[in-house]
């Protein structure tokens, strides 16, 4: 059993009996009455998101999980398929489990997978990643003052908005947390 304090966002924790993800948390710390921590939980297994606040003075269970080496291998519509790097097994997850991280996957792209029990609970993707453009309008010339952004499409079909300077086939380093542009990239 640990802390509530040490939940941080991505971990692991048991609530009510099952392994569920930590999304979003935060310590509060009232002007009167004793801290508490607001999280946010999403069950690993079914994908529903609970809100569960804990008192400072309670502890919960997190587990321990193991980490696996993944690459993206493709997509049928409905699951997402992984080649494990060590084994070479081939695990598919499904578009509820992934989320938003499916916008950012290409092939050959590696992530990090943990699993519980044999299941795999939570993917972590690089915090960074590039992407070529497919599709962009092209710029109209005096249309530059200010930050001008435009929507662009990326070689796996999710939109963005980017800088107006931006055209087909650059590639484009994309924050997969906040998924927003961040610079060119010189691949």
């Amino acid at each position: 059993m640990a802390s509530v304090n040490d939940i941080k966002k991505e971990s692991v924790l048991i609530f009510k009996g099952e392994p569920h993800v930590v999304i979003e948390f935060q310590h509060v710390n009232p002007g009167k009455g004793s801290a508490f921590v607001r999280t946010r939980l999403k069950n690993a297994r079914t994908g529903k998101v609970f809100e569960q606040t804990y008192k400072s003075s309670e502890s919960v269970d997190f587990v321990e999980l193991d980490r696996k080496h993944l690459q993206y291998t493709y997509s049928d519509g409905g699951n997402w398929y992984f080649m494990d790097q060590d084994s070479f097994d081939e695990i598919f997850l499904s578009k509820e489990m992934l989320g938003e991280k499916t916008s950012y996957l290409k092939e050959g792209s590696e992530i990090d997978g943990f699993f519980y029990q044999g299941e795999c609970l939570n993917v972590v993707l690089p915090k960074k990643v590039a992407l070529e453009v497919k599709e962009a309008m092209p710029a109209v010339r005096g249309d530059s003052s200010g930050n001008i952004t435009k929507e662009v499409t990326l070689e796996n079909g999710h939109k963005i908005q980017a800088p107006i300077f931006i055209k087909p086939g650059d590639k484009l380093v994309i924050n997969t947390e906040t998924g927003e542009y961040v610079e060119r990239s010189n691949e």
